[in-house]
């Protein structure tokens, strides 16, 4: 079932409201956290509740609640819906407040959990791999404190996303001022050539991903050797593979980026292991989303 928390309070999707003096009504001034479970269980609660720290703390909202307390919430939401799977966002808010920038107009944050029924990737995406399209573009926090946290704000993103809707693809790819690719919209990118692993550095503003923490340990365990360096285009249409990673997707192979093929056009050898090993290394149940 569907189910959010406002504020600790469970309600239904058609009873949970937002006042329209909201910041992240009105200004998307917030940061949230995307979260999967695996048998029934919050995956890598600490860390996701962590970054969410962080990147409250970045642009200056405070916590309303300790991460113990936030974490033990999210649990609670968890075992409400009552799914065998559940994906869950948590959002924090700056709260509500009379219009203007200031921050200061608002100083009692607002604390949402929102749990839904996993929903997968489509298995053909898994086992045929995606197109993505590069997209040029500047994000809300690109050069400001702010850099690297996971705010409300994804504007970029949305149009991002609807420019790779537009040309038949399942993501975009943000390329910065610079040239260089540093992420997807909604995920992280990595390359493989020659059997090793690149991947763009955090310094490079990059949304540090859970998943893509948690790939990079088990390419270590694989004594799979890993970069991190920036990705110019032509890292991504010269590589052998590319795969992209996010807390819902787990990880998906990339076989064309615009109208290029990426290596032979078909998911690749390192990415199926490393997505394999991953799985187990999470205890993923049931088989490889590709078998």
């Amino acid at each position: 079932m569907r189910l959010v928390l406002v504020n600790g309070e469970p309600k239904a999707p058609e009873d949970a409201f937002v006042s329209v003096y909201d910041r992240g009504f009105l200004y998307g001034d917030g940061v949230f956290e995307t979260i999967r479970t695996y048998g029934g269980k919050p995956f890598a609660l600490d860390e996701h509740v962590q970054r969410l720290a962080r990147s409250a703390s970045r642009v200056l909202i405070d916590l309303p609640l300790p991460p113990e307390a936030i974490a033990k919430e999210i649990e609670r939401a968890v075992e409400l819906a009552q799914n065998p799977e559940s994906s869950i966002r948590v959002m924090l808010t700056r709260g509500t407040g009379p219009l203007g920038l200031d921050p200061d107009l608002a100083r009692n944050p607002s604390r949402f959990v929102f749990v839904e029924p996993l929903k997968m990737p489509p298995a053909e995406a898994c086992r045929e791999g995606i197109k993505v399209v590069l997209v040029r573009t500047s994000r809300a926090t690109d050069a400001t404190a702010a850099a690297g946290a996971k705010v409300a704000n994804y504007l970029t993103s949305l149009l991002a996303l609807r420019e790779a809707k537009q040309a038949q693809a399942a993501e975009a790819l943000i390329v910065d001022a610079n040239g260089f690719v540093i992420e997807g919209a909604t995920s992280n990118v990595f390359v493989v050539k020659n059997g090793e692993l690149f991947t763009p550095p955090e310094s490079a503003g990059i949304l540090p991903g859970i998943t893509r923490a948690h790939l990079l340990e088990v390419a270590k365990t694989l004594s799979i050797p890993v970069h991190f360096e920036e990705l110019p285009e032509a890292a991504i249409f010269d590589a052998d593979e590319v795969f992209i990673s996010s807390s819902i997707r787990e990880v998906l192979p990339v076989v064309r980026a615009n109208e290029r093929t990426i290596g032979d056009g078909k998911p690749g050898t390192v990415t199926r292991k490393l997505h394999s090993a991953f799985r187990r290394a999470v205890g993923a149940p049931g088989p490889d989303p590709w078998a």
